[in-house]
């Protein structure tokens, strides 16, 4: 059966982003005073990109740091252009943790793990002269410099070949050069070279670990003409960790479901390293990316700029924690991403709001799909610009003042439950957990609490007499997962059928008693 969308779509027009190209290799400095050299000019660099984005912080502007009599000269010893890199890396740092929603005067230089496992002062003897020089390295072990096409390249890190080797030459800012040979066997390497003998600009970033100085050579490439676009339909992604796979649903240009399918990242969790893991998520995203050329449609994915990672002691729960952990989720994406870009793909993100939600409450009992297809399928209708309307019989339901109240119950017995076994528990780590549960269940009951009158519109905000905001979706999620079907992810959604479609719940009410799942003694299953 076919999902007949009943909404607008509207057209936007998406800016494509520059594919970025990279390739590691290790430096090799025949000359000891050159290595010493280098990293002395590392340590400098290092330092001025914490004074500049100390600066930055104090509403310092960028030309006012890089001048020719400017701090980062003056202090530093750096060349403008090497003050001006500083100043850039600086300016990133700021903005990323702006991004993240952290706090910028939180900063740590080198890592804030390895910034408070120093500071606890419980190693000793050889680990903790590893865990100094780790800490040394990431604090003072950094030199970046930006491509330049009219500097021949690069103007402070340029590539040399000589007798049929490549060489990177070091401009130390005095007048005089470091010299280092380029070991790598990276695959992009002959594109590189080639951009070298052209004088193409390349950016080079070198960093130090465990001794040895690696560079990172980078280059943007223009996207490929787009061959595979959303006028012909998107494919829809979602990440999911438990079970660990890939859900993807191809959703024809009037948001009808074409075809479905999941990719086990099973093998991405038992890679034995860390290369082993890349090259499977390569092998994914290359997948993921030939589906969509085989359809011609474009990928769709959530806009995630990052993961929550719990911490021991927070109550999640070790497995809990190790599913989160392994999550390849951003990883994958940029795969994807990049790869999409090479071969003409076109990348749409669409707002991650109640995807997952949406899908298990409409469109898994609907087309009786799993709910990550399901949520793949939610993604892919928003990417072409589908809203999503309230079905007729969750609105009916919402209007039952019998189920309100049975469902404002349930969760005002749980609260009473809760607190009883909190009291109760003598272990801590249980106790937060407990209390976080309950503090889940008092905001479950104050968004039951809130929903008065009708059920609302499409838009995810309540009208007639309801509380400004209400948004339905999260409503029926409370009401229908936990109290009824007895989990707060339910892996089977067919009992929502007949609610979705009439609004009936007779199943339930006939005792006002729980789903045989459900009830306040259910397990707390966490959403993935």
């Amino acid at each position: 059966m076919k999902a007949k969308p009943k909404a607008t779509r509207k057209r936007t027009s998406q800016k494509r982003a520059k594919a970025f190209t990279g390739v590691q290799a290790l430096l090799l400095f025949p000359s000891g005073e050159d290595h010493k050299a280098t990293l002395d000019l590392m340590r400098r660099f290092s330092a001025a990109v914490r004074y500049a984005y100390n600066r930055l912080l104090q509403g310092w502007s960028r030309e006012a740091l890089k001048r020719e009599n400017g701090p980062l000269r003056i202090f530093f010893g750096l060349n403008t252009r090497y003050a001006d890199d500083a100043v850039m890396k600086a300016q990133a740092i700021l903005d990323s943790a702006r991004e993240r929603g952290e706090n910028p005067r939180k900063v740590v230089f080198g890592g804030r793990k390895l910034f408070e496992t120093l500071r606890r002062r419980h190693l000793s003897g050889k680990p903790l002269k590893e865990l100094k020089r780790e800490w040394k390295e990431k604090r003072q072990g950094l030199l970046y410099s930006r491509g330049d096409k009219t500097k021949g390249g690069n103007l402070n890190l340029r590539l040399e070949a000589e007798d049929g080797a490549l060489w990177l030459r070091v401009n130390l800012g005095n007048g005089s050069y470091a010299w280092a040979l380029v070991k790598t066997g990276h695959p992009n390497l002959n594109a590189l070279l080639q951009r070298a003998y052209a004088s193409l600009p390349y950016n080079v970033e070198l960093s130090l670990k465990e001794g040895k100085v690696h560079a990172t050579f980078t280059w943007e490439e223009e996207p490929a003409p787009l061959v595979a676009t959303k006028e012909n339909g998107v494919l829809g992604i979602d990440v999911n960790s438990d079970p660990y796979h890939l859900a993807l649903a191809v959703v024809g240009p009037d948001g009808n479901l074409k075809r479905h399918l999941t990719l086990s990242l099973e093998p991405v969790d038992r890679a034995p390293n860390k290369g082993a893991k890349e090259l499977l998520l390569w092998k994914i995203a290359h997948e993921v990316v030939s589906l969509a050329l085989e359809h011609g449609v474009a990928i769709a994915t959530e806009r995630l700029r990052y993961l929550r990672k719990s911490r021991r002691g927070d109550g999640s729960g070790r497995a809990f924690r190790r599913k989160q952990h392994r999550f390849a989720y951003a990883s994958l994406l940029r795969k994807v991403h990049s790869l999409a870009g090479k071969r003409g793909v076109q990348v749409v993100e669409v707002n991650p709001q109640d995807t997952s939600t949406i899908g298990m409450l409409k469109y898994a009992p609907q087309l009786s799909l799993s709910k990550d297809v399901a949520a793949a399928y939610v993604i892919g209708r928003r990417a072409l610009g589908f809203k999503e309307k309230l079905p007729k019989g969750y609105g009916k339901l919402l209007r039952d003042e019998r189920f309100r109240d049975h469902v404002q119950g349930f969760y005002a017995s749980r609260v009473q439950e809760l607190r009883a076994k909190r009291s109760a528990e003598p272990n801590p780590y249980l106790r937060r957990r407990l209390s976080q549960e309950l503090e889940r269940a008092k905001r479950h009951l104050s968004l039951l609490s809130s929903l008065q009158g009708s059920p609302g519109s499409q838009e995810g905000s309540t009208d007639g007499r309801n509380s400004p905001g209400v948004n339905p979706w999260r409503v029926l999620r409370v009401g229908l997962f936990l109290p009824l079907l007895g989990r707060e992810v339910p892996r089977d959604l067919s009992p929502l059928k007949p609610i979705l479609f009439g609004g009936s719940w007779e199943g339930w009410r006939g005792g006002l008693g729980p789903h045989p799942g459900g009830g306040p003694e259910c397990a707390n299953v966490r959403s993935t």
